[in-house]
């Protein structure tokens, strides 16, 4: 597994030549990416959400587009058409910019639930249907989305079904001083997105993908990851708990990880330090709940504090292998 420790820490390299003190963000997204899974970036205007999928895209080598989400954008404008071509006197299909590695969702929810909705069974399938025709998306594919939590005005809600389709969701918040002061030094005058040099290419990021499979996670960890899952299910302030998607996630997440830690195998603290960014946007407080001010994220922290871990060493999670 240090291959892909070796690769992911250069690919975190590249990436943090403009992405300034954000490297447990872009390791997130990494994870995300190296388990096929798709990530949520929901923070405030201005933070470099675009700026952090545009240059992790170029270090992994990856092909990328973007779409400007607004509420008069249409699935086609998404997934593509039929158009006819006047001079074979015959309809071609129009590929949409779906059909890329990296594609970018930008600004989310300011599309219709229509148009949001049409990113499903690419998501899922990693497929797309045009009048009756499905065709899959090259792989490896990835959407990452960014949205606005603030700003309500002409947005719409994403809906329950699409979230949980997200492995990861995160922010990144605002630089410390001195990590402002670094990247006005840096990127102050120009993004300067050709310094940064590509890592990867399409195979080797899919071949990395299918070799984490091969990282071990024991009977105890996998009966951590249900727990903490189960407990969420038993929660009084919640109307949707954390399904079994949601423990899938944990799972291949932890096998990355583990991976991109060197180890071959997964323990407790991966599981505790991926669950809150993996479940919180899965779960729906009950409108008491919300009322009284809590929050998923309590839930979560509750779990992690109240869920007992599985003990005995290194040694022990290999007992079972």
């Amino acid at each position: 597994m240090h291959q892909v420790k070796e690769i992911t820490d250069s690919v975190i390299s590249e990436t943090s030549k403009i992405i300034i003190g954000k490297e447990e963000q872009i390791k997130l997204v990494m994870t995300a990416i190296l388990c096929g899974g798709h990530v949520l970036i929901d923070d405030l205007p201005g933070v470099g959400k675009t700026t952090l999928v545009k240059t992790i895209s170029r270090a992994l080598g990856c092909a990328f587009s973007r779409v400007q989400f607004t509420p008069d954008l249409l699935p086609s404008d998404i997934v593509g058409m039929k158009v006819f071509n006047q001079k074979t006197g015959e309809f071609t299909i129009m590929h949409g910019p779906i059909m890329t590695n990296i594609f970018l969702a930008d600004e989310i929810n300011r599309a219709i639930p229509r148009t949001q909705s049409a990113l499903l069974e690419a998501m899922e399938e990693r497929q797309v249907t045009i009048d009756g025709v499905t065709y899959k998306t090259p792989a490896p594919f990835v959407v990452m989305a960014t949205q606005n939590p603030v700003e309500m005005e002409s947005t719409f809600r994403l809906p329950i079904a699409q979230i949980d389709r997200f492995m990861v969701r995160l922010s990144l918040g605002y630089p410390g001083h001195g990590e402002e002061i670094e990247m006005l030094r840096t990127v102050g005058d120009e993004i300067p997105f050709e310094s940064v040099n590509p890592v990867l290419d399409n195979e080797e990021l899919s071949r990395l993908q299918h070799y984490i499979r091969s990282v071990y996670i024991s009977e105890s960890v996998l009966e951590y990851i249900i727990n903490l899952t189960e407990f969420t299910r038993k929660s009084k302030i919640l109307t949707l708990p954390a399904g079994p998607r949601g423990s899938r996630a944990l799972y291949r997440a932890g096998k990355v990880r583990a991976a991109m830690n060197g180890r071959d195998y997964v323990t407790p603290d991966d599981i505790k330090y991926l669950a809150p960014h993996i479940l919180c946007h899965r779960l729906a407080l009950s409108s008491e709940a919300r009322l009284n001010g809590r929050s998923a994220d309590e839930v979560v922290a509750q779990a992690l504090s109240e869920v007992a871990a599985p003990g005995g060493g290194e040694k022990a999670l290999y007992a079972d292998r």
